[in-house]
């Protein structure tokens, strides 16, 4: 009777109010360290944040939002497994590089440290332990066990999303972190993002390639939302995973590649030469050590 009731409208509103409190904690405990420890903490005359930090704190807090309440998230937690792959996409892929490009570097020190914590941080966020972190959470996520036990289990469903957006800020940290000591060289980077992408092609192609619903919560819900039978549930979610994660993870490339190397191109290229300005005392200089013309014999 409780099953038919939860599933009976896939468009009733539910609220979430964990996530609100959540949302408004981290807006008050933003404000409230910009404020209050931010001119203790940055030198005289310096910006506490930058324009940058703030707005991709207020995209941060959008997409957090909006991927955790609903209808992303109870759509994809009892109907669709595609929109489930979309609310991963957004905690994995968007939310965490907005999160670190939020936070200022001294921000970042405050809450770190230098000590045990700093070096824990350092080590995870190396990126070959980072990628093998967060890609054996996304191997993990997909496992029909793990799946089919989270759509019904709170708890076990939230920690989950906590694992993902932890591992993905590790991540990201070697590309966007505020540690300048953790980022990676421009090629480096477009290297270690050209590489995650290619991970995920091994569940993706699972799942697209899939003869039968591979999770049985998604497979026999009594309502198809938008009439998508599991089959195509489950190949639009493999879709997702690998083409809308490269394409965004190319577009960082891409975007890295023209801000590092286009304009050494440009530079390069261009006819335009920095005009120099010479002094009074050059110029005499200059014609002091010319020798004076001599006149030739005809």
């Amino acid at each position: 009777m409780f099953a038919a009731a939860r599933f009976a409208d896939p468009w009733r509103f539910q609220s979430n109010v964990e996530v609100y409190l959540l949302v408004v904690f981290l807006v008050a405990a933003y404000v409230y360290v910009v404020r209050d420890l931010g001119p203790k903490a940055v030198p005289a005359g310096q910006p506490v944040i930058t324009r940058r930090n703030l707005w991709c704190f207020i995209g941060a807090m959008v997409i957090l939002f909006t991927a955790s309440t609903w209808p992303i998230h109870q759509i994809g937690e009892d109907y669709l497994y595609f929109m489930h792959m979309v609310q991963h996409m957004m905690l994995s892929y968007f939310l965490p590089p907005l999160v670190l490009l939020a936070t200022p570097e001294w921000l970042m020190r405050v809450l770190v440290g230098q000590g045990r914590t700093y070096r824990v941080v350092a080590f995870c966020a190396k990126p070959v332990v980072a990628a093998v972190l967060f890609n054996g959470v996304v191997m993990l996520l997909h496992v029909p066990g793990v799946v089919n036990t989270a759509t019904v289990n709170g708890p076990l469903h939230y920690l989950l999303h906590v694992l993902v957006v932890v591992t993905a800020l590790l991540m990201w940290a070697p590309v966007v972190g505020p540690f300048p000591e953790l980022q990676m060289k421009p090629p480096g980077k477009m290297i270690y993002l050209f590489l995650l992408g290619v991970v995920p092609t091994v569940p993706s192609m699972w799942l697209s390639m899939a003869e039968k619903p591979v999770y049985s919560h998604y497979g026999r819900q009594p309502v198809r939302v938008w009439a998508i039978s599991a089959i195509d549930d489950q190949q639009i979610a493999g879709v997702i995973m690998k083409v809308g994660g490269g394409l965004f993870l190319w577009t960082i490339m891409g975007y890295i590649w023209f801000a590092r190397f286009g304009k050494e191109r440009e530079n390069e290229n261009t006819y335009r030469r920095e005009e120099q300005t010479l002094t009074f005392d050059e110029v005499s200089a200059a014609f002091d050590r010319s020798e004076a013309p001599t006149e030739t014999k005809r």
